[in-house]
């Protein structure tokens, strides 16, 4: 694996990842809605994924790279995670988008004329945008000759697995609003799938940003983990709870924390 040149590693990542936002999105060609109590426990679940992988597979090996390049590791973990979730509010604030089982529904960003299958896939892009950046980032680091020089692939494979899982129900959450609204069910898959498009590219551009510039590594790696843990806590776990379940949401999300973790120390 090591003779492969991290942004073909990270191409193939988010091109699985996008897979399994597509498998869920699938999901609607045999249901017409998906039950409620499921979908809460995926979201839960996913936000635990992301908030491990966000220390698991960026931060803490961000702190690693800021210390061996001679740098204050406090200063630069800290500046690149809140920059990322900097970027993020802006981009929540800019980019029209609608949550999908917000209640009552509403879009957010800038007051705009575009339908709403347009709304939903652009808002589980704005989720699809970092995650993407940060397998891309995960690959890079791993060829990154301060951590093994393509020798520790495995936290950055753990990592695209868990954001690969995670990325089922966002599948689901553009498909299933659109089928119950009336869109076919061959376009409600269209428009869930097409959510995921964007992680193939992030994927590459994040590994060629650090393999072009060995000081950004660092910063883009805490950069990815803020973008991450600004959509957990701003989106993610709201809509796992607030249908009432929050008892269920939060097994969910210690469920999918506890299993970020495990994948991540056993395959690193």
């Amino acid at each position: 694996m090591s003779a492969t040149p991290a942004p073909v590693l990270a191409l193939i990542a988010g091109v699985f990842t996008w897979t399994l936002t597509a498998l869920g999105a699938a999901v609607v060609l045999a249901r017409r809605d998906f039950p409620r109590p499921v979908l809460d426990a995926m979201l839960g679940f996913a936000a635990g994924v992301m908030i491990a992988a966000a220390f698991w597979s960026l931060l803490a090996p961000a702190t690693e790279v800021a210390r061996a390049q001679g740098a204050r590791p406090w200063l630069v973990v800290t500046a690149g995670f809140l920059l990322g979730g900097f970027v993020l509010l802006v981009a929540d604030q800019i980019v029209p988008h609608l949550h999908p089982f917000m209640k009552p529904p509403r879009a957010e960003g800038i007051s705009t004329q575009w339908e709403r299958s347009t709304l939903l896939v652009l808002a589980i892009t704005l989720h699809n945008v970092p995650e993407g950046l940060a397998v891309g980032v995960a690959f890079g680091a791993a060829a990154h000759p301060l951590l093994g020089a393509g020798t520790e692939y495995a936290p950055a494979v753990a990592l695209a697995v868990g954001i690969g899982l995670q990325n089922l129900p966002e599948g689901a959450a553009v498909a299933f609003p659109l089928r119950q609204a009336g869109v076919s069910r061959a376009k409600a898959f269209w428009y869930g799938q097409l959510s995921g498009v964007v992680e193939p590219v992030a994927a590459v551009l994040g590994a060629l940003a650090v393999a072009s510039i060995s000081i950004l590594l660092p910063y883009a790696l805490a950069f990815a983990a803020g973008a991450m843990l600004y959509v957990v806590v701003e989106e993610l776990i709201p809509e796992a709870q607030q249908s009432g379940r929050a008892d269920l949401a939060t097994v969910a999300t210690l469920c999918g924390f506890a299993l970020m973790t495990m994948l991540d120390l056993a395959l690193g």
